[in-house]
């Protein structure tokens, strides 16, 4: 397993080792062991899959006060991959990386709690993984408007299919302290 780092501390890259011959390839998505030495997590208590078409960009998404760690992934398909650092105080606060990942390049990305997270569909479909740290709560459910001016995610899609619920995403800077998460250093 290969880790990239990216420009937001603590969300890597992740490229596993794969082994492939004329019949098809094998690779591990997570292993408790590996993971810890690099100080990933070791623990996951949800798993979610989701199915999007070309155009759909979901997010951003995070909880608060129950954040979600998430390890996302990509089985079919290919997206434009986002997190976004949203933790009060962080020298980063505010700056985005994304990624893309495919069912060909086989990446995973980290993204640790307390950061948004995104995606937009590059291929005519697209089967989206998510390993979390959490479970999904209700009442900790919230999110950043996808083209928040102030963050100026570069997506690959103008005018994006939608859920009512991203589209009426506050900007960042609209949103509560107390319904941030706060950096520690």
């Amino acid at each position: 397993m290969k880790l990239i780092e990216t420009g937001l501390p603590g969300c890597v890259v992740i490229e596993p080792a794969v082994f492939g011959d004329e019949r098809g390839v094998f690779f591990e998505t997570w292993n408790a062991a590996r993971f810890g030495q690099h100080g990933l997590p070791t623990k996951f208590v949800q798993s979610n899959v989701s199915t999007s078409v070309k155009g759909v960009l979901r997010g951003l998404h995070y909880q608060w006060p129950r954040p979600q760690g998430k390890l996302v992934s990509v089985l079919e398909g290919e997206v434009y991959d986002v997190a976004v650092d949203i933790r009060r105080g962080s020298p980063t606060f505010g700056r985005w990386e994304a990624v893309i990942l495919s069912a060909e390049n086989r990446r995973q990305f980290w993204i640790p709690e307390g950061f948004a997270h995104g995606f937009a569909v590059l291929s005519e479909r697209a089967v989206f993984s998510y390993l979390c740290t959490d479970v999904y709560v209700k009442e900790a459910d919230a999110g950043v408007r996808w083209n928040d001016g102030d963050i100026g995610v570069d997506w690959p899609v103008s005018d994006p299919q939608l859920s009512p619920k991203d589209s009426a995403a506050p900007l960042l800077a609209d949103i509560a302290e107390d319904r941030l998460p706060v950096y520690v250093a």
